[in-house]
């Protein structure tokens, strides 16, 4: 792999622009101190000393995009609630539009609440309604795809299992990129994985693509087996199946699998390394790289992140000294 290559797409990313469609969440983090037990119950009592939201899912990959330079537009429902202006709020701080957040009465935004004290999560709480999206919104979503698809180079789909990613609207929405010959990048959940035909690339974890297939790896020989089937049966360009400490491995039509070490250099916290892998994957197949340039940039990228703690934000210089210590 040729670094000076690799740099160069990396100049390329202020270039990018990409349209995130998923489920947008917003995260929560109360920081405080354990001092005593509760006499109510066996359990911690923490003082808090400090709040901060972050976005995330969706909306992370989209401030993650925007924190590399790249041009994000986010597409996802939340709730007509104080956590909707939240999280509006919060993508606003990190460059990311939020013309394309459609608000909705009839479910919540999604929150995610972490309770942190002498550096460990005490408790995480999730405030969310799963229930597939409404008709009527479905519809919206649609409306505003078709609106913002001729202004991106390229579509990412940020599935989080919370009912805004579904059949209905995800395969129109390939439908739309398709027409206007944009690249595709799913990060899928197993129940659609195989729904999504037809697309660039399918970023599913080990597990994932077990669970999509029906068959375990436990091997090369097994892993070889479960990634050709995906390809086949997806019918999509690549399929990039990410391993944790293993790295990655790339699977596309006509060629040999590519097998990519991981570059981290000391795991703290795999919080958002698929959003980081999706982000960075996509920003550079719309900056002209190929599949297994893109695999390479977007796995050095997620080595980075890991070594953080929480959602972290990733900028361009840290992916770039990355590329410097591991080629």
């Amino acid at each position: 792999m040729d670094r000076k290559r690799l740099e160069n797409i990396l100049k390329k990313f202020k270039d990018t622009r990409v349209l995130v469609f998923g489920d947008a969440i917003l995260d929560e983090y109360i920081f405080g101190k354990v001092n005593r037990i509760s006499p109510e119950a066996p359990v911690p009592i923490v003082e808090e000393q400090s709040r901060s939201f972050f976005p995330g899912g969706a909306a992370y990959v989209a401030s993650l995009i925007s924190s590399l330079g790249g041009n994000a537009q986010l597409l996802s429902i939340t709730g007509d609630d104080y956590y909707g202006t939240k999280l509006s709020s919060e993508l606003s701080k990190k460059g990311v539009s939020s013309g394309g957040l459609i608000r909705v009465a009839e479910r919540p935004t999604v929150l995610k609440t972490r309770i942190i004290a002498q550096q460990q999560q005490i408790v995480r709480v999730d405030h969310e309604k799963k229930a597939s999206i409404s008709a009527p919104a479905a519809r919206e979503l649609l409306a505003k795809a078709e609106e913002l698809m001729p202004l991106v180079d390229v579509v990412i789909i940020s599935d989080y299992g919370k009912g805004v990613v579904i059949p209905s609207v995800f395969k129109e929405v390939i439908r739309m990129a398709k027409k206007n010959r944009k690249k595709i990048a799913v990060d899928p959940k197993p129940a659609y994985c195989l729904h999504y035909q037809g697309v660039t690339v399918i970023t599913p974890n080990t597990k994932e693509a077990e669970w999509s297939v029906h068959k375990t790896i436990t091997d090369e020989k097994s892993l070889l087996a479960v990634g050709k089937e995906l390809l086949s049966r997806v019918k999509s360009d690549s399929i990039l199946i990410t391993r944790g400490e293993q790295g990655m491995s790339l699977f596309e039509k006509g060629k040999i699998p590519r097998h990519i070490p991981t570059f981290a250099r000391e795991v703290f916290d795999v919080t958002g390394a698929g959003d980081t892998v999706i982000a960075v994957l996509s920003m550079a197949l719309a900056a002209k790289a190929n599949l297994l340039e893109a695999a390479y940039l977007a796995n050095t990228a997620a080595g980075v992140v890991v070594g953080k703690v929480g959602t972290a934000p990733l900028s361009l210089e840290e992916v770039k000294q990355a590329l410097h210590e591991n080629f």
